[in-house]
């Protein structure tokens, strides 16, 4: 039995007879110091009512049984009644948030993970065993299956192995880990973030949404050149697509149930897709919309709301396209769409109900996917190889990355199961692995971690390379200044050049160079930061940034490199030119 702490609580008539207390979480900042809610139930404090009573309460008590039974019955009302102050004494235990039960505890403890004993191991799930000591910590591998090859003898089998196998290089080029923190701006949301996006011509520009909707371009070269749009969504902006044949015209989708198209030089939007062109009518009716993807040679949206419906829509018309098509369960969300980049006829969608489908968009029907790739939990995403798009990357709520090295193979089971810490879905952004476009031999994901390591003291929550062809840990970056949790993650098209959306900040990451090769000009080595103003209030839908304090402080107005510089920025009329 856990250590009891017992509370008294006097009311007196214009009180409320009953000490009833609610703790509400708020919205999770994200950061390490809070994670200790990692569970997906609160902590709970029962309270029991003792039978005991002060000395003055015994003595007072009648002499017989019976009458002692009625006095303690009737004694809160009475007591209020006759304008005596009632007591009542409870008691509050700590139990385990995990299974409720008292006698022990589990949870973060700083950046440690205790385990409940009633439950298996928190990181692989397999019982006998607890995180301290899972073998999965240090070597996440934890199957590796060789894929059994299977020739279908279809036209894309044919067109795969003719033009697409040579695309990919068997020789793994050097892979440089953007592992140095850059730049950062801090909250520049007002949210947490939810999605990034580079912009696929302006090599510095950088585009993001938050849970309020907020579409943000930050050019984080210059640093103080950004635009936020708030006028876009009324709620969670969940993904973006850029238009291939315009750079300048953004798709976006949002829980609001819209699909809108915006051009990024004025903030204009225009509307392409309401699912609830009636409002507000009740949860069972409101549909959101969490995956879309463009096929850019029909022109054509895909777009997926929480129902498992899957919607058509022509760019050009900005119309709907047929009948909404059900992929996935009935009621169950679906949470990504991707088309192949060979053949963007291929369809790979995840959902809620435990699967990853693939489709052939011309030949569109309930229940007849191509294929169904079975997970234990909810699936966060599925992507396709960037080169070739003959394999497939999947990340699940299981603490499993699972990868399937020939979509034409044996589909059953996949190749690769891959252990890593993401099952938290509760105040965060949802974990999604993420393949480098840039990597030719298509083995290098991208992923932050939710459990939290201890660094010198300082519990972090690293962003993992993984090497998906072995299973294997290539690079783990953080830094001391970010202590939160790092859930979205995007790696440049073209650059070594990482990008983290951490609650409501954006981090940029870049490879270490040679002049920062020894530790001690790590140290001195000065880190850009600028302050968003995430919450001041907005006008007309558009908010520019623009800041001419370049300096920290001094007198001179010079920087001094050896300090971290945080500029605070204002709010600007025209576009700000750094």
């Amino acid at each position: 039995m856990g250590p009891t702490t017992r509370a008294r609580f006097v009311h007196n008539r214009r009180r409320r007879p009953g000490p009833y207390a609610s703790d509400d979480e708020e919205d999770q900042q994200e950061a390490s110091s809070s994670s200790s809610s990692s569970d997906d139930e609160e902590e709970e404090e029962e309270g029991e009512g003792s039978g005991e009573a002060d000395d003055d309460d015994e003595a007072a008590a009648a002499p017989s049984g019976k009458d002692e039974v009625e006095e303690e019955e009737e004694s809160p009302v009475a007591a209020v009644r006759s304008g005596r102050k009632a007591s009542i004494t409870i008691s509050l235990k700590k139990v385990c948030k995990v299974c409720k039960r008292s006698g022990h505890e589990a949870g973060f403890k700083g950046a440690v993970y205790i385990d409940c004993p009633r439950k298996p191991c928190f990181l692989c799930k397999m019982p006998g065993h607890t995180t301290l000591n899972c073998p999965h910590r240090v070597a996440m591998e934890h199957g590796v299956i060789p894929a059994s090859r299977r020739n279908t003898n279809t036209s894309l089998d044919y067109v795969f192995q003719s033009q697409v196998k040579g695309k990919i290089s068997m020789v793994k080029p050097q892979f440089l880990i953007p592992n140095q923190l850059e730049c950062g701006n801090i909250k520049f949301h007002e949210r947490r973030v939810t999605c990034l996006e580079f912009h696929p011509t302006k090599n510095n520009v950088l585009l993001s949404g938050d849970k309020k909707g907020l579409l943000g371009i930050w050019d984080y070269i210059k640093l103080h050149e950004k635009t936020t749009y708030d006028s876009v969504h009324s709620c969670i902006l969940n993904s973006m697509k850029f238009d291939t044949g315009n750079d300048g015209l953004l798709y976006t989708a949002s829980s609001d149930g819209t699909i809108c198209s915006t051009d990024l030089e004025t903030g204009i939007g225009s509307s392409l897709l309401n699912l609830n062109p009636n409002g507000w009518t009740g949860p069972r009716t409101w549909r959101m919309i969490y995956g879309i993807d463009f096929n850019a040679e029909k022109g054509l949206l895909l777009v997926a709301d929480n129902f498992g419906f899957l919607y058509l829509l022509d760019r050009r018309l900005k119309t709907r396209i047929g009948h909404p098509i059900l992929i996935h369960k009935k009621g169950s969300k679906v949470t990504s769409l991707h088309c192949n980049p060979a053949q963007p006829e291929i369809l790979l969608s995840s959902g809620n109900d435990h699967y990853a489908r693939i489709w052939d968009t011309r030949k569109l029907e309930p229940n007849s996917p191509f294929a169904s790739l079975a997970h234990g939990r909810v699936v966060n995403s599925g992507y396709f190889s960037p080169q070739s798009g003959n394999k497939i990357l999947t990340t699940c709520q299981d603490n499993r990355i699972r990868v399937w090295d020939y979509i034409f193979g044996n589909l059953e089971s996949p190749s690769r199961e891959i252990v890593h810490s993401h099952d938290f879905n509760r105040h965060l952004t949802p974990f999604k692995a993420e393949w480098d476009p840039k990597d030719y031999s298509e083995t290098v994901v991208v992923i932050g971690r939710y459990i939290s390591e201890n660094y010198n003291g300082i519990a972090l929550h690293p962003i993992d390379f993984i090497d998906t062809s072995t299973g294997k840990l290539l690079a783990e970056v953080m830094d001391p200044d970010i202590t939160t949790i790092s859930p979205v993650n995007k790696l440049h098209p073209r650059d070594d050049i990482l990008a983290s959306g951490s609650s409501r900040s954006i981090f940029i990451w870049k490879p270490k160079t040679e002049a920062d090769a020894t530790e001690e000009r790590n140290r001195e080595r000065a880190k850009e930061f600028v302050y968003g103003s995430g919450s001041q209030k907005k006008s007309n839908g558009k908010h520019e940034n623009s800041s001419d304090d370049d300096s920290d402080g001094s007198p001179d107005g010079k920087k001094k490199p050896k300090k971290t510089r945080f500029t605070h920025t204002v709010k600007g009329k025209g576009k700000s030119k750094a």
